[in-house]
């Protein structure tokens, strides 16, 4: 049960989102121009993806 829960965690991809929409201030992550390009790309699909979550949500809610 517990390497289900492990399986299951959040936590990195929330840290995941929080890293691509800041900088790296500290030099910890490598940098090229195919990675910032990547970040750019996951960026742009994370907002795509979170308004049309919302669209979804205001559908259900108040659709007649």
């Amino acid at each position: 049960m517990s390497k289900l829960m492990e399986y299951l965690r959040l936590a990195p991809v929330f840290g995941y989102f929080v890293r691509v929409f800041k900088k790296d201030k500290d030099g910890k992550y490598p940098t090229s121009t195919n990675l910032r390009m990547m970040h750019g790309i996951n960026k742009i699909s994370i907002i795509m993806f979170s308004i049309c979550v919302l669209v979804l949500i205001y559908r259900f809610f108040f659709r007649d």
